[in-house]
């Protein structure tokens, strides 16, 4: 039997896909997690699953306790963690709606511990190597699962990780576009750091919501209509995790 943790993003704090649920408190080093998790069974899998913004999405993206996030998922022995995101689109071929299987992060937070280690022992330096941080395997699950569920996947694409709380300017946009960005959130890439730390195979599932603000034409991104995309498309990734988990052996 298999521990798989799930990270829920926006519009998706309650997916019903597991039986015998229950739930479970866990305390860290790092604090409280987001959320209590809800254990539950699918597929003879045990599945783990957290509410990165709490249930009430009550937790702003600067002040979610990562460390403490990914800390229980390393205590509860998960063997693979799966995260949901809403993001926004930096190319005119991701469209609201279609689900993206990011290969790799930009970081462009400033306010967020990103590491476990806030020292080294002596003779212990700890230097995360991380040039591929998404779980290859896990990837690759996710996308030919998808692809043949008929979903509109994209197999792979660069997400930059902003501060936030409020959207890009326009300029901000674009110069994200010109790093080679082609999604931009507030989440992924610190869980990503974390869990590469922490030795846990990561990969997310991301949903673009709007064309975010480098567009000249068109409507800007408001949180309003990005819920509204999320929770209209919430039932795909769903699907996806679920079959997903299926497959793990």
């Amino acid at each position: 039997m298999l521990k798989i943790g799930i990270i829920g993003g926006s519009g998706l704090e309650k997916p019903k896909v597991f039986t015998n649920t229950k739930e479970i408190h866990p305390e860290t080093p790092y604090g409280k997690p987001s959320s209590s998790i809800f254990k539950g069974v699918l597929a003879s899998h045990e599945v783990y699953i957290l509410s990165r913004h709490d249930r009430d999405h009550s937790i702003p993206p600067t002040y979610v306790n990562n460390l403490a996030n990914i800390h229980a998922f390393k205590q509860l022995g998960v063997n693979y963690l799966i995260a949901t995101t809403a993001c926004g689109s930096l190319r005119e071929e991701i469209k609201p709606g279609d689900l993206v299987i990011p290969d790799q992060f930009i970081d462009f937070t400033r306010s967020r511990r990103v590491s476990f280690y806030d020292h080294f022992e002596p003779g212990k330096v700890m230097h995360t190597a991380m040039p591929d941080p998404f779980s290859p395997f896990l990837r690759d699950l996710l996308y030919q699962t998808g692809k043949e569920m008929g979903l509109p996947l994209h197999p792979g694409g660069t997400i930059i990780t902003i501060e936030g709380s409020r959207f890009s300017t326009r300029a901000e946009s674009k110069m994200y576009r010109i790093w080679g960005a082609d999604l931009v959130n507030m989440s992924v890439a610190p869980e990503a750091i974390l869990a590469n730390e922490a030795g846990i195979p990561y990969a997310a599932v991301a949903m673009s919501t709007d064309y975010d603000s480098w567009r000249e034409s068109g409507e800007t991104v408001s949180w309003d209509e990005l819920l509204k995309v999320f929770e209209k498309n919430a039932d795909f990734i769903t699907s996806l995790l679920r079959k997903t988990i299926e497959r793990l052996i």
